[in-house]
């Protein structure tokens, strides 16, 4: 195995991202603590090979001092050797060891690491989740806190325990010289230690306000972006202008003051690491004078006060960085490590669909506290009957399908498939037994081809033919040219399928439903978005699609569903009327007077129905 694999960044983690900033650290980086441990080591030998530097170049220079002609320098054969094997092999192999442990085994590991972890808990969400929240802000959120989880790693084992190294180090050399300046390094480090713990707490809270405003801003920018159409459309582009202001002021307000507190810690720390290097040498001068310590020892103790005052300013700004970055994970923990609100239970099976009846028993469901969506429904539906849904607008069709896919949760009642309680088994298992087709298709900025192979990826190129062509979408996809010159099937259809008119979008999303080949087949609004003789085609092709299928159809175009088994109709989230096409038309109650209202460009159909 090669070293850059040493860490398994596709590895799972095991439950949910805790709240708590170290527990989440222990989460994120379970598997890669040998690894990280052996870095830490080369980073410690690092820290004590700087000041083994300083301690050869003293000795280097007391045996200078001593030379004469009757003992020349080069008598000191072993010191010399030493020397040069130090700084031509040790030293090099060591920093080398340092930097490839940095930029290839752990930074591009630990970053892929912690961020496929979070974003695989944040897809585990349920729809609730992305609805309260920005796209942009969400992904923002994953991204800031991967990259900040990694610095903060990279930046403990490659500065900080270097740092801690190089500082026992001196001291250590620093005590068999004189052990009065070995103090006098303590004390310094004592006043350098209160410093960072007066201001570092300050920089956290402050880097994680202006973490969570540039996320608002992210947020704000996406959501404007991803709506620009509407945006045009009702010539908002200065309302949409004045948010984005309005929240990037608010990030420039935390970034000033992040910036105010960043510039009274540098200019205190500037002052304390000049004290240093006048306190060290001042006092191994003093030393020398009464010929305690040698010339060798002062130029040691001056290049090592120098080289810490030099790295206090780069620890310094290493920590700052690191609380900086501490700030930005609990402000990006905040948001992704909320629980799920819906889960599979443990261990739950995997849902296998035998026949494909459903069955809603008293199934109520209310959005917020005030908003009732469906109330006490019980509907039974036969395994291949072909169900068409009926009732205005917020009458609860929608929200009885996004139950029946689990996307929600019934407060009371309970939803089965094939007698199967669909709370007792995985999502995704139940899911893949449902195909849909929306009114508002969602496509990916993908090619044609992979947008209708989502459907189903095992499927064959001679499958995606016949689907396209049943969704009468193979001819327009032939056609299509995308910006790169990628032509047909290759094609990619930009954001949400923004290179499509609204029923070319729509014979995609037929199509990737098709191929989806699933028992349970669900229509809202399937066909809203096609004209009258490209609906007429497809409507023909449904009809073959839907044999041996269990089918839920939604649609406020009633002609479509006038072929259905039974029709439900809502109303105020409850059941009213129920029945054949032909029956409704005779009860003379709400279907009908929804018939009647839309009959006039429906006759030809209505005649042929009765």
């Amino acid at each position: 195995m090669k070293p850059a694999d040493w860490i398994n960044h596709k590895q799972k983690a095991e439950g949910p991202p805790p709240s708590n900033t170290m527990s989440f650290f222990h989460w994120a980086l379970k598997g890669s603590f040998p690894v990280l441990f052996l870095s830490g080591i080369v980073s410690i030998l690092t820290g004590f090979i700087e000041v083994s530097a300083v301690v050869l170049l003293g000795l280097v220079i007391d045996a200078a001092l001593a030379s004469s002609s009757n003992n020349p320098i080069s008598s000191q054969i072993l010191l010399l050797a030493s020397g040069l094997l130090f700084f031509l092999v040790i030293r090099p192999i060591i920093f080398g060891a340092f930097s490839y442990t940095q930029t290839v085994i752990v930074s591009p590991n630990i970053f892929n690491l912690i961020l496929s972890r979070l974003h695989r808990w944040t897809l585990g969400q349920s729809v609730t989740f992305f609805e309260n929240d920005f796209a942009g802000r969400i992904a923002q959120k994953e991204m800031q806190t991967a990259r900040a989880a990694t610095d903060v790693v990279i930046e403990i084992i490659h500065t900080i325990l270097l740092a801690l190294a190089s500082v026992v180090g001196a001291a250590l050399m620093l005590t068999t010289v004189n052990i009065t300046l070995s103090i006098i390094l303590f004390s310094w480090l004592i006043g350098y230690i209160f410093l960072i713990r007066y201001f570092m707490p300050k920089i956290r809270k402050r880097s994680r306000e202006k973490a969570g405003a540039r996320a608002l801003v992210t947020g704000q920018i996406v959501d404007t972006v991803t709506n620009i159409k509407t945006v045009k459309l009702f010539a908002h582009d200065k309302k949409e202008d004045d948010a984005a202001i309005d929240a990037m002021d608010n990030f420039r307000d935390f970034s000033i003051q992040y910036g105010v507190i960043a510039a009274w810690f540098r200019f205190c720390l500037n002052g304390l690491s000049g004290v240093l290097p006048i306190m060290l040498v001042g006092g191994s001068l003093y030393y020398w004078s009464v010929g305690n310590v040698s010339a060798g020892d002062i130029a040691a103790a001056g290049a090592i006060s120098l080289r810490l005052s030099q790295m206090t300013g780069w620890v310094s700004f290493t920590l700052m960085t690191l609380y900086a970055n501490l700030g930005e994970v609990e402000d990006g923990v905040k948001t992704l490590s909320t629980s799920y609100k819906l889960g599979d239970k443990d261990n739950a099976p995997d849902l296998l669909v035998s026949k494909g009846s459903i069955d809603f028993n008293n199934v109520s469901f209310t959005y917020g506290q005030n908003l009732a969506a469906v109330k006490n429904i019980s509907l039974s539906i036969q395994a291949g009957e072909k169900i068409g849904l009926v009732g205005a607008s917020g009458a609860g069709k929608s929200t009885l399908v996004s139950l029946l896919l689990r996307l929600y949760e019934p407060q009371k009642g309970t939803v089965l498939i094939d007698s199967i309680n669909i709370n007792d088994i995985t999502q995704a298992s139940l899911r893949k037994q449902i195909a849909m087709v929306t009114q508002e298709t969602a496509l990916f900025n993908r090619s044609a081809h992979d947008n209708i192979m989502y459907g189903n990826p095992n499927a064959t190129e001679k499958d995606l033919i016949r689907a396209s062509r049943q969704a009468e979408a193979h001819e327009f996809i032939q056609d299509l040219e995308d910006h790169r010159g990628r032509k047909g099937y290759d094609a990619h259809l930009g954001e949400q399928g923004v290179k499509l008119s609204g029923g070319q979008r729509q014979r995609i999303a037929l199509a990737r439903a098709i191929l989806k080949d699933s028992p349970v087949l669900v229509l809202d609004e399937a066909t809203s978005a096609l004209d009258s003789e490209v609906e007429n085609s497809i409507q023909n092709a449904l009809e073959l699609v839907m044999e041996g299928k269990t089918v839920l159809a939604i649609a406020h175009r009633l002609s479509t569903l006038a072929k259905m088994d039974r029709i439900i109709v809502l109303s105020d989230g409850q059941i009213v009327e129920e029945g054949t096409h032909r029956k409704l038309l005779k009860i003379n109650g709400l279907y009908r007077q929804y018939w009647d209202k839309q009959s006039g460009g429906f006759i030809t159909t209505e005649q042929a129905a009765e």
